[in-house]
């Protein structure tokens, strides 16, 4: 104020004294002046942005600098993380039904086979033998038995010849069936349709009912199976969605939840959750998944980042910039936070849209402080 005061005078004082100096003259000194004028008042400028930036303005009030974010109705939705893995509905290892020795395997790792299909044989060479021994009494039992029946029927011999004969008959076709039962307990088939994943038997190889076989997959029928804590019993359900990522293939997939486990494992008090997956050549039983259940959903919510939420003895609360005019005042907002994720929590009580949030410049404010909004 002094240097504008001592401008003015200055030019009052040379038109006092104009008559004296040349016209030249006074038009130089009127532009050197002017000039002089045109530097004072960029200094002022920037001598005022460098006070302000420092939290005062030129009435010597001081002002923070804060970030405001306007509070909005916007959807949000909670998700559990949880680490699971891929499965399949029809995941199967087939063994041996009897103990025997491998004498053919007729399939390898990859080839599409289908329900009832030969995998493997054993050696049946005993059974087949038992067989063809057994057919050639069934010829003799079985004549025996219609020559018997049909004297009976004429009422000649007696009854217990004829039923001597039946059950001699009957007993053989038994013999025979269960050889039969036996001999395709010596031929390994699929039950399902699926793909060949490993063979584990070698033709001369010694086996046995339990011994691992063939493995066969129905990669059609995947899912995705995780065990969560029982606190979130009540709060996952079927038809929920769920977003599975792989840490290994970097994808994502949506999905619902199609089942969620009733009982809990009284081991480690879980219970089993599990989303079924179509047919994906990238996806095998057993991968690492990673499981984003959606457990709460709102979609008229107003959120705000977590980190603004602040605690003290009188509950949780927020900085709001509060409009006084033309100016801006720091505003303390009790609030009653909801559920939190990714960074971001509701706010069930204590914002309406278009509050204006604080969400840089908040930790040092206090109830009234001017502002400055960025």
């Amino acid at each position: 104020m002094k240097k504008a005061l001592l401008f003015i005078t200055t030019i009052a004082f040379l038109a006092s004294c104009g008559s004296s100096e040349s016209s030249d003259k006074k038009q130089a000194q009127l532009e050197e002046l002017k000039k002089q004028q045109a530097e004072i008042a960029i200094k002022i400028k920037n001598l005022e942005a460098a006070i302000a930036s420092e939290g005062k303005t030129a009435d010597n009030t001081k002002y923070k600098n804060v970030v405001v974010t306007d509070a909005a109705v916007k959807s949000f939705a909670h998700y559990l993380d949880i680490q699971g893995k891929i499965d399949a509905e029809e995941n199967i290892t087939i063994s041996a039904k009897m103990p025997a020795t491998v004498t053919k395997v007729l399939v390898k790792a990859g080839k599409q086979v289908r329900t009832g299909e030969l995998l493997a044989e054993l050696d049946n060479a005993a059974i087949v033998a038992g067989i063809e021994e057994l057919k050639t009494g069934m010829q003799l039992a079985n004549t025996l038995y219609e020559r018997q029946k049909a004297l009976w029927d004429q009422k000649i011999g007696t009854e217990i010849q004829y039923l001597q004969a039946k059950s001699q008959k009957e007993s053989l076709d038994k013999k025979l069936a269960s050889l039969y039962e036996q001999l395709d307990m010596t031929k390994i088939k699929s039950p399902i349709n699926g793909t060949i994943d490993e063979v584990m038997l070698r033709i001369g190889q010694a086996t046995a009912p339990g011994a691992p076989g063939i493995r066969i997959v129905n990669m059609g029928t995947l899912k995705a199976k995780a065990e969560v804590a029982e606190a979130y019993a009540g709060r996952i359900k079927e038809g929920n969605e769920v977003k599975i990522s792989f840490p290994d293939t970097k994808k994502e997939i949506i999905a619902r939840v199609t089942y969620s486990g009733k009982v809990i494992n009284a081991m480690n008090r879980s219970f089993t959750v599990e989303a079924s997956l179509d047919g994906n050549q990238d996806l095998h039983p057993n991968m690492l998944a990673v499981l984003k259940i959606a457990d709460y959903r709102n979609d008229s919510a107003i959120i705000v980042p977590i980190n603004t939420v602040q605690n003290s003895e009188e509950g949780q609360y927020v900085m709001v910039a509060k409009q006084n005019g033309n100016k801006y005042n720091a505003e303390r907002r009790t609030v009653k936070p909801g559920l939190s994720y990714n960074g971001n929590v509701e706010i069930l009580a204590g914002l309406t849209a278009g509050d204006k949030v604080i969400t840089t410049g908040y930790q040092d404010l206090n109830q009234g402080d001017a502002l400055i909004i960025k």
